[in-house]
């Protein structure tokens, strides 16, 4: 075997996509994934929970990947994250699949980065085989500052990113709040840039192109993340266990909610209304597919982040062929017997020991309906 033969090719440019639960990562790489420029991009998603929609929402299936229309690759991360990217890249090397050349991986939004990029930067293959581009952090305008305020991982986030993305700033109307918001992330990450994803901003060459990422950029408290990080890495290797590395925080959880049959268009607006007003701050993640009595053919997606719930749309026909309900929430200290309770009683099924719709509608006490549905 000749000496280039056994050579490995140029490094990959890989790029970390993250952001907390709801700041607009699958939307924004939607749009950007159909820049020319990013063709030949293999996306990686690693989902909190069994459940995720955002693949149905992205293009067409094959298989087990997502191929989108501008000829990138999508597939969920399986296992743990070495694992997934040596497989791609031996698929690669052995023309198993189409040649990409470039990375995106977008991380739950509960993710602690510091593990995937001391992972990235450290193991002695991926280094050789991948040059660690840029890691984008998503902020939303609406929660960022709540969310800032109550989420550890949210702050590593923006800490460890050199690309910020402000989303949502269009839905945005205080400006005070939101000038706010942008010095927090400006004193917690003074070296990076803060891109608005509203006014197209956000483009692919300006979050994953040119210089490569540089943790010591990153200010004291990524570098001493890192170097944590580090230490629970070797001694993880040397068998002191730290259980479940990736762990998340014992009060979240993930659960779909499936409804057979199509409901009123009123019934899932008082459901999201109870829903937001009453546990907003513990609703850290709901997205829907919804099939609506009025016209089952095009169902409902809708999405909400706390107690910001999105204008709801009609698709033009579902993605797939499962034309049943199916909605994920994300909790924080929520159990979700109740909010399927909330739904039961929203959609008029009666349960021996709720109120049904009737009384949640005729209480003067419910929480005026929004009419988010028009």
């Amino acid at each position: 075997m000749s000496e280039d033969a056994r050579r490995p090719p140029p490094p990959f440019d890989l790029s970390v996509v993250t952001g907390f639960l709801g700041a607009g990562k699958t939307t924004l790489l939607n749009r950007l994934l159909r820049d020319p420029a990013l063709a030949n991009t293999l996306v990686l998603i690693n989902e909190f929970g069994e459940v995720g929609l955002d693949h149905l929402l992205v293009e067409r299936v094959e298989g087990d990947m997502l191929v989108m229309t501008s000829g990138c690759l999508c597939c969920t991360i399986r296992g743990d994250l070495v694992s997934s990217l040596e497989d791609a890249l031996r698929a690669r090397d052995n023309n198993r699949m189409a040649p990409f050349e470039r990375v995106v991986i977008e991380t739950t939004g509960l993710a602690d980065p510091v593990p995937v990029l001391h992972t990235i930067i450290s193991h002695p293959y991926l280094r050789l085989r991948f040059r660690l581009r840029s890691v984008v952090t998503l902020v939303d305008a609406l929660t960022g500052m709540a969310t800032l305020d109550t989420q550890d991982e949210a702050v590593k986030q923006a800490a460890m990113a050199d690309r910020l993305v402000l989303t949502k700033t269009d839905l945005a109307t205080d400006s005070a709040a939101l000038e706010e918001l942008k010095q927090r992330l400006q004193a917690l990450n003074p070296g990076a840039p803060v891109f608005d994803a509203a006014s197209g901003e956000a483009t692919a060459a300006r979050l994953f192109g040119s210089v490569s990422y540089d943790p010591a950029a990153r200010g004291e408290n990524a570098t001493a993340w890192l170097a944590a990080e580090a230490i629970e890495a070797r001694d993880h290797t040397h068998g002191h266990h730290h259980h479940d590395r990736n762990r998340h925080d014992a009060s979240i959880r993930a659960f779909c909610l499936r409804h057979p049959r199509p409901v009123a268009p009123m019934a899932v607006s008082l459901f999201m209304e109870l829903l937001r007003s009453a546990h907003g701050p513990r609703l850290l993640r709901f997205k829907g597919l919804i099939a609506l009595s009025d016209d089952p053919a095009r169902p409902l997606v809708a999405h909400g982040v706390q107690h910001v719930m999105h204008e709801p749309q009609r698709l033009a026909a579902w993605p797939d062929e499962d034309h049943t309900t199916r909605m994920v929430f994300i909790l924080r200290d929520l159990d979700p017997a109740f909010v399927e309770g909330l739904w039961r009683a929203a959609i008029g099924e009666p349960q021996l020991d709720r109120a049904d719709a009737a009384a949640l509608t005729g209480n003067p006490l419910a929480p005026g309906l929004g009419g988010l549905l028009g």
